[in-house]
């Protein structure tokens, strides 16, 4: 994304040149220039992901309800080359271990206790994300008979859509959602327009790097905070446009 303005600026730049409109030409080259190292050397994706990742995630012990329920949102799943076997992507495995902690953690504490695994197959690699990463879980610990699967969502707002029958069918009255910490703020946005007010769990927490030169790490973190915010952005002009399904009050079906 960042990437591709950069490029448009550049094309604009020498198309106006060569039209020998050069001091509009000069600025748009100089405006790619700033924003190549505004971004490349760290100060805006840092700036993006820490206004992103504000969200006063839980990390103190939790007061578990009687019927507890972790939500785990998918990450995307990967095909492995030579195999072609389907696992849970890079991204995934910090909020399958999360998700894997605060199960024991209730168990331990008594309390019952399901995980709702939510994603369905966005990269059409034939397996959802809610059943490749059951079997991590399995593997951690959980118990299948704990886990509630929702495999038809290919988005967050999907995810929010689709696990409030099972949250509701389960009777849950604790709610933790657990996500990237660049995700929550636009997850609990989206859940809680379905009526599920879930207590957000940061799985895991990224930032930029400064550097005196560009680093495309930098512009990758750049787009990951702009798909967010556009996400933020897009829920609330389509609330103000009623585009979207009309909110669900908490409590009801």
């Amino acid at each position: 994304m960042t990437v591709n303005v950069l490029l448009v600026l550049i094309a604009l730049a020498i198309v106006l040149a060569r039209l020998r409109w050069h001091r509009c030409s000069h600025a748009l080259l100089a405006s790619a220039l700033i924003l190549l190292l505004a971004i490349g050397c760290g100060p805006v994706p840092i700036w993006l992901l820490a206004q992103l990742q504000s969200v006063p995630a839980t990390t103190a012990p939790i007061d578990w309800g009687q019927r507890n329920a972790i939500v785990l949102l998918g990450a995307g799943t990967v095909r492995v080359a030579g195999s072609g076997e389907v696992e849970a992507s890079l991204f995934a495995y910090g909020r399958i271990g999360k998700a894997a902690q605060l199960y024991r953690a209730c168990r331990q504490a008594g309390r019952e206790c399901k995980v709702e695994v939510s994603g369905g197959d966005a990269r059409g690699l034939g397996r959802p994300e809610a059943v490749v990463y059951t079997g991590e879980l399995r593997r951690l610990g959980v118990d299948g008979a704990d886990l509630l699967l929702e495999p038809r969502s290919m988005n967050t707002w999907q995810n929010a859509q689709f696990s409030g029958p099972l949250l509701q069918a389960y009777g849950a009255d604790r709610v933790l959602l657990v996500s990237s910490g660049y995700h929550l703020r636009r997850g609990l946005l989206y859940f809680a327009h379905f009526g599920i007010h879930a207590m957000p769990v940061r799985a895991d927490y990224v930032g930029g790097v400064r550097s005196w030169l560009p680093l495309s790490y930098n512009f990758a973190m750049a787009d990951l905070a702009l798909h967010e915010y556009a996400g933020i952005a897009r829920y609330r002009l389509y609330n103000a446009m009623g585009w979207n399904i009309r909110a669900t009050k908490a409590g009801a079906p």
